[in-house]
């Protein structure tokens, strides 16, 4: 007889035919965007891209993979068995299918927990790191935007909607500081009579308190990694994302126009989370406009039309790409156990 926890894995894993159409949508949306943002002129742009410039994309987004693997492989610490270089791959990949293949990247997450828990690691275990994953993100991304914040009051850069830049500061700290205090003052939130939650059962309020204290344990125990690892996985972050948000600057590039890096980065930045309100898998649509408007102030409509499209092909297309066949494996594996496993 299966248990309820494989149940709920199966049923998280099984595919409805309003996926597959949510894909697709997700799919030919940059493409239409740019045909009628910037034309035919737009697509003879990206049809004569250059192909030395393409395959450094290609790479770069093949390195970002590496990185990010690489960084899980740190993080687990060798608590998941023996996970190679190759296994860490597999579980990026398909993890992050799942993300760009969900409404607001909601599936990335659980499908990282069942593939570490087919490991032997619990998923409150998982949870803290995929919580820690999520820290060295926002700690780069709010490093980085404040030496961008800085950079832009002490120098003359003239980039369109400074504001915005400083909004999206404002944001980052809050997040920040909102996660790092519930977590640091999580037992007392859970003992205090006024937190409700919506179950009303005391059992499963009682199952949830303790999810969230093993997950904050497991997160303490992470964080007391070697500083030298905490190190190398922040330095691992680091040379993702600088790598990954560089490829926008390269289309801009390929595509004739002509833009700061430096705006290139707080454009994706800026774009990306205003993304996680489309219904759209990967941000699809919101990230093309978000991006497209950001550019315009500064090259032909034609030309950021090109870059936006061949942007979201290599760090978008390529992702759902290369990870649709490890999530199918890892799924058939899933849902064909034998029940007595």
């Amino acid at each position: 007889m299966l248990s309820p926890n494989t149940a709920n894995q199966r049923q998280l894993l099984k595919w409805r035919p309003v996926h597959g159409l949510m894909i697709a949508l997700a799919l030919i949306a940059p493409l239409v965007l740019t045909a009628w943002l910037g034309g035919d002129e737009a697509l003879q742009r990206v049809k004569h891209f250059p192909l030395g410039l393409l395959l450094l994309m290609l790479m770069m987004a093949f390195l970002c993979w590496n990185l990010n693997a690489a960084r899980l492989r740190l993080m687990l610490n060798g608590r998941a068995g023996r996970l190679g270089q190759r296994g860490a791959l597999g579980i990026e990949l398909a993890s992050k299918f799942a993300l760009c293949a969900t409404p607001g990247g909601s599936g990335g997450a659980a499908t990282l927990l069942l593939l570490l828990a087919r490991r032997g690691f619990p998923p409150a275990k998982g949870a803290a790191v995929f919580l820690v994953d999520q820290g060295c993100d926002l700690l780069f991304f709010l490093t980085m935007l404040s030496g961008l914040v800085l950079f832009s009051l002490v120098s003359d850069t003239q980039w369109p909607h400074q504001s915005l830049v400083q909004w999206a500061l404002v944001g980052l700290a809050f997040m920040a500081t909102l996660i790092s205090v519930v977590m640091h003052y999580l037992p007392s939130l859970l003992r205090s009579p006024s937190v409700k939650t919506a179950w009303p059962s005391r059992y499963r309020r009682r199952w949830l308190a303790r999810r969230l204290l093993r997950c904050r344990h497991a997160l303490r125990v992470t964080l007391k990694l070697p500083r030298s690892t905490l190190f190398m996985m922040m330095l691992l972050t680091a040379t993702h994302w600088l790598m990954r948000y560089s490829l926008l600057y390269l289309a801009v590039l390929g595509v004739g126009g002509h833009a700061d890096w430096m705006w290139t980065f707080l454009t994706q930045m800026l774009a990306m989370a205003a993304s996680q309100f489309s219904f759209l898998p990967g941000g699809a649509g919101a990230a093309e406009v978000g991006v497209g408007s950001l550019l315009l102030p500064l090259m032909e409509r034609e030309q950021a039309a090109a870059a936006v499209l061949v942007w979201r092909l290599v760090s978008y297309h390529l992702y759902l790409a290369a990870g649709a066949p490890l999530f199918l494996l890892y799924s058939y594996r899933l849902l064909h156990r034998s029940p007595t496993q």
